[in-house]
């Protein structure tokens, strides 16, 4: 077997797979979601011919209004929203022609049965047949009322009848481990486990996906990823933003419900699990729920010590003055609602034993990113330890989600013309070595979900592995006596708590650098 060329490419699935002729129905069409993400998703799919001829697409929702009133507004959110621009006018008005608007209530069962006559007689009937993709994009408490009334309006999967139907689930996905459980337990009353797809849109960012291809398919790092090479694993989620209009859904959920138990333990489990049997979904989705399940739940005092939550106060970002969590608008002035969470835990198994992961997410930081940072074990200082003692830096591998996308290696390197050891990076930057389209997060995702790939999404098992994991950590806040929470100024990087969980144990978090 001869050695590949240099420039050769190793294609593992189909590049363009065009998705089949589906109808495609949104449940809360007129919401916030389906103008920024959703149709600006379908448009970029379209422009890059990954969608066939034969989809429709169906807003459902509750207020009135024509097909053609649907229309306009949706072409001006692609032309807000769309990171791509100009908008090409052709391709946005053949994906608009194609895009129709189904008036009823959710919660009213007549609304369904309307639903499904009218997908009888939509023109692109004869390609689609009974395809179907439902995409809950409501409030969760309306996930199971949209399940029942899509089955009893025989819209929901038959095995006896020919045709596929599959739904997609937005996040959050339950409220706690009993709610997702009970949420489960009915979606499956109408859907198999493989026709549904619980998004987590982390998931879709390229760079997640590339934690795979990375790992396993690079003889570099592997051999390292352990306990006897890795000192702590660190990832960050950073939002710039406040709460701002959702101060009433934010105050009753909180960051370790909002951020922790979905997109930070996705990270985590991609990082931390043991290379898949294939890449078939659920050879990789068995190894994710094995990292959950590897991770002990401590004591309630345990957790509390290894734990942070704490609340934004008043301060400034980019020039612009903000105000204290419990001062915004629906947030109760007594609120115990954590808008930043930090937390070490640890996966208990062979490979990762004794390693720590630090997590943290926030509201109102300094930067808007998200990263993985891999600190490796200081080498053996016995040539340099008169000079730099501990101050030789630790080889560290910063793996860059959000935004400008790239992984960074920091090694030791000599400064020229000096005896100075100096930290020093090695680049890849997605955009700059990588002239292709870079598609967003739900374009990957409904394209996966047409075709009927699972692996980006979210199994049954591993929501509720994180679910426990969570669960344990609020009860555990629960159960303290106080009535005020550590505060950190907004536009800062969180609350000194944070720092102190890792400097007990002779750590910090890596600085963060604006790549």
């Amino acid at each position: 077997m001869t050695e590949s060329s240099f420039n050769e490419v190793c294609v593992l699935e189909p590049e363009d797979q065009v998705a089949p002729a589906t109808a495609i129905v949104i449940f809360g069409a007129t919401g916030d979601l389906t103008h920024r993400k959703i149709i600006p998703a379908f448009y970029h799919l379209q422009k890059h011919g990954r969608l066939a001829d034969g989809c429709a697409i169906v807003g459902f929702a509750r207020r009135p209004k024509t097909d053609q009133e649907f229309r306009e507004e949706l072409r001006a959110s692609v032309e807000e929203f769309s990171h791509s621009k100009p908008v090409d006018k052709e391709m946005l008005d053949r994906l608009l022609s194609h895009v129709y608007y189904h008036q009823a209530d959710l919660a009213d069962p007549v609304g369904y049965r309307q639903l499904a006559d009218r997908l009888k007689t939509l023109p692109e009937r004869p390609a689609f047949q009974n395809r179907y993709l439902f995409y809950m994009a409501t409030a969760p408490s309306y996930f199971e009322t949209i399940a029942e009334n899509l089955a009893r309006a025989d819209l929901a999967y038959d095995e006896n009848a020919a045709g596929i139907s599959r739904v997609i689930v937005e996040k959050p996905f339950g409220e706690d481990l009993k709610s997702a459980q009970h949420l489960n337990q009915t979606l499956q009353r109408f859907f198999p486990e493989q026709n549904i797809y619980r998004i987590d849109h982390y998931l879709g960012k390229e760079t997640v996906q590339n934690l795979l291809y990375f790992r396993f398919g690079n003889s570099i790092y592997e051999p390292l990823w352990n306990r006897r090479y890795i000192d702590n694993v660190q990832i960050t989620v950073a939002e710039k933003v406040g709460v701002e209009d959702r101060g009433g859904y934010y105050d009753a959920t909180g960051a370790a419900r909002d951020m922790l138990q979905n997109h930070l333990f996705q990270l985590l489990t991609l990082i931390a699990m043991e290379p898949p049997a294939s890449l078939e979904a659920e050879a990789i989705r068995d190894e994710k729920v094995k990292v959950l399940k590897s991770i002990p739940l401590s004591s309630e005092e345990a957790l509390i010590q290894k734990s942070v939550r704490a609340q934004y106060g008043e301060g400034m970002i980019d020039g612009r003055k903000v105000r204290p969590y419990r001062r915004e608008s629906r947030v109760a002035p007594d609120s115990m609602t954590e808008t930043f969470v930090a937390l070490r835990l640890e996966v208990d198994n062979w490979r990762w034993a004794g390693v720590p992961f630090y997590l943290r997410t926030g509201k109102a930081m300094r930067q808007q990113f998200s990263e993985i940072n891999i600190v490796f074990n200081r080498p053996p200082s016995v040539l340099f330890a008169a000079v730099c003692g501990v101050r030789l830096h630790r080889n560290s591998l910063r793996i860059r989600i959000q935004p400008n996308e790239g992984i960074h290696l920091n090694f030791n390197g000599k400064v020229p013309g000096k005896s100075v050891i100096q930290r020093v990076d090695m680049d890849f930057r997605y955009r700059e070595d990588f002239q292709d389209y870079l598609p967003e997060a739900y374009e990957r995702l409904m394209v996966d979900a047409l075709v009927g790939e699972s692996t980006l999404f979210t199994r049954k098992d591993e929501v509720e592995q994180a679910w426990r994991l969570v669960d344990g950590l609020r009860s555990a806040w629960m159960g303290q006596n106080i009535k005020e929470l550590p505060s950190y100024g907004a536009g800062s990087l969180g609350p000194e708590e944070a720092n102190q969980l890792l400097q007990r144990e002779g750590r910090g978090w890596l600085p963060i650098y604006d790549y």
